[in-house]
C-alpha cells in the first residue's frame, strides 16, 4: 500500500556517558541506547508509537498542527531535506522521514 505522504523529523543523538540518547525535536519523544544503533532502533520505535497514538485517539491533525508538521506527498529526497536547529558540536542530528499510512481526519 503506497502512503498518503510523509513527514520528515528531526532526530538528535548525543553521548551521556555511556549511553546514546535519541530525541525526536517535533514530537518531544525520546529515550536511549548503549549503543548509538541500539538507539536509534528505540527511537524509531518510540516515534511509531507515538504516531500511532495521535491516530488512535484522533488527535494527529491537531497535532500536526499545533507542531507544524507538514504532510508532504511525496517522499522527499535527500537533497530537499532541511533540520530544525540549534545544534551544537556534541549533538548528532538526521532527518527521519516517516511514511503516513491513513488518512487524516476531515473536521
Amino acid at each position: 500500500m503506497k502512503p498518503l505522504g510523509y513527514i520528515v523529523l528531526t532526530i538528535k543523538f548525543k553521548q551521556e556517558g555511556k549511553k546514546w540518547v535519541a530525541y525526536c525535536e517535533e514530537l518531544g519523544t525520546s529515550t536511549y541506547g548503549r549503543s548509538l544503533n541500539e538507539a536509534k532502533e528505540r527511537i524509531q520505535e518510540a516515534v511509531f508509537l507515538h504516531l500511532n497514538t495521535l491516530e488512535d485517539l484522533g488527535e494527529r491533525e491537531r497535532f500536526f498542527k499545533e507542531h507544524n508538521i507538514r504532510l508532504v506527498e511525496n517522499k522527499p529526497k535527500d537533497s530537499e531535506l532541511k533540520l530544525r536547529g540549534p545544534f551544537d558540536s556534541k549533538t548528532y542530528s538526521v532527518p527521519y522521514v516517516y511514511p503516513i499510512e491513513k488518512e487524516l481526519s476531515q473536521h
